[in-house]
């Protein structure tokens, strides 16, 4: 029968096998396993890999054949030379087949802005917490969101923002120009972006958001998840006359089709409004009228603490 080696190198009976010892043994089973499968992934040669890491060819044979009792140090060595981590080599998930450590690398080479995303998608943080004091306007065009947002903005004494205006001042374009020069696509890319900065820099504010963004669905989850959000909303005459109001000729041009248009799009888009937390009609409403029924809205549910 072979005698069993111990981590101190002492020849020990099977029977004697110490329930440490056995583990331990395991354990260097498992890195030299590791550090061979990653340096051959690696296409390493073990002489090129003992050159990078500083490790003798001999404590390198020694440690994949689970034979080596190889110091940390050393071993940061190695993991350094094979561009893992440390706790890839020793811990009991095989790295390969865990989904937990792949995320987790991953993690780390994101950007800061994705690490972010992730640990307010993960956060055990109550919604109210994530969504702070921050209340947002959703809704189509003419509803009523630029108007209202500035007066309640200036009701509560909260900063005011509109996307779009955030996106031109970033970018040094009007959204005509960006939407011409980088598509829909990368149009929606600069408004995530955009929003992303609101939430780091604002705990108490009040953002008006165009009426497409309902359509991107992992922004629209972010502006559910970290605002207050209210469906403004008016019936499509009215959407249409506001924004004829505004100076704007264009939704009716030489398109005798388009009020039927916009109430398509209203019905298409009903369901991702009726995501918002509430809602408020401003059809017939002056702006005052529609301000008093805002404010009454936002005390009722709460929005604001503190």
């Amino acid at each position: 029968m072979s005698e069993i080696t111990n981590f101190r190198g002492e020849a020990t009976e099977p029977s004697a096998v110490d329930p440490v010892e056995a583990e331990v043994a395991k354990l260097m089973a498992r890195v030299g396993e590791r550090v061979r499968k990653a340096r051959e992934r690696k296409g390493i040669p073990r002489r090129v890999l003992s050159e990078q890491s500083g490790v003798s060819p001999r404590y390198l044979a020694q440690l994949e054949a689970g034979e080596g009792n190889i110091s940390i140090g050393l071993l940061q060595r190695v993991a350094i030379a094979l561009d893992h981590r440390i706790e890839w080599l020793i811990g009991e998930d095989d790295p390969w087949n865990s989904d937990a450590l792949r995320v987790a690398d991953m993690f780390r080479s994101a950007t800061a802005q994705t690490q972010a995303s992730v640990l307010r998608i993960l956060s055990p943080e109550p919604a109210e917490s994530l969504r702070a004091n921050r209340i947002c306007l959703i809704g189509l065009r003419g509803a009523g969101k630029s108007t209202l947002g500035a007066l309640v903005g200036q009701a509560l004494g909260l900063p005011f923002v509109e996307l779009n205006s955030e996106i031109e001042e970033q970018s040094g374009m009007p959204v005509d120009e960006l939407l011409a020069l980088y598509g829909q696509e990368g149009y929606r890319k600069l408004e995530a972006q955009a929003i992303e900065r609101i939430i780091s820099t604002y705990e108490s504010m009040v953002l008006a958001v165009a009426g497409g963004i309902v359509a991107e669905p992992e922004t629209y989850a972010t502006l559910l998840n970290t605002f207050h959000t209210i469906w403004l909303k008016t019936s499509p005459e009215e959407h249409m006359a506001r924004v004829r109001a505004q100076g704007d000729e264009r939704p009716m041009a030489g398109n005798p089709e388009a009020m039927e248009q916009l109430k398509s799009i209203l019905t298409s888009r009903e369901a991702l409004y009726g995501k918002a937390q509430a809602n408020l009609d401003t059809s017939g409403r002056s702006p005052e009228t529609s301000l008093a029924e805002l404010l009454s809205v936002i005390e009722r549910q709460g929005f604001l603490k503190g």
